[in-house]
């Protein structure tokens, strides 16, 4: 009869290494298992993987300035792909109620400078 040792399932224990660690307990997934397990995850997180082709040296830009980060060449990417579409949105925006703005000013000028006795259209 063997005797195994029961670490108690905390979260300090996980914290620390003791439970988590030991080699002797590590499953494999299979190929269909671990293709589930990604798929499962991208689901999750809302990924869908794609395919680009990009220059080599700006790839090699992105995962320097990922080492130097501490992260993920792709992490990066991605989190720069972010960065621009909020802006380019933002910006949109802006030029959108600029316009909106200058439209009103124009029909609100247009509509004070109707000689008296004439009659102003309604808006639709």
């Amino acid at each position: 009869m063997s005797t195994q040792t029961t670490i108690p399932g905390t979260d300090e224990a996980w914290e620390s290494g003791e439970l988590g660690a030991d080699e002797n307990h590590i499953g494999r997934l299979s190929p269909t298992e671990l293709s589930a397990e990604a798929t499962l995850i991208q689901d999750s997180l809302g990924l869908q993987p794609i395919s680009i082709r990009l220059e080599k040296t700006l790839i090699e830009n992105f995962k320097a300035i990922a080492t130097l980060e501490g992260i993920g060449y792709q992490t990066l990417m991605r989190q720069a792909l972010w960065r621009f579409a909020d802006c380019e949105m933002k910006r949109i925006l802006r030029n959108m109620a600029s316009d909106k703005k200058e439209q009103e000013r124009v029909a609100s000028a247009s509509l004070s400078s109707k000689p008296a006795g004439e009659e102003i259209p309604k808006a639709a």
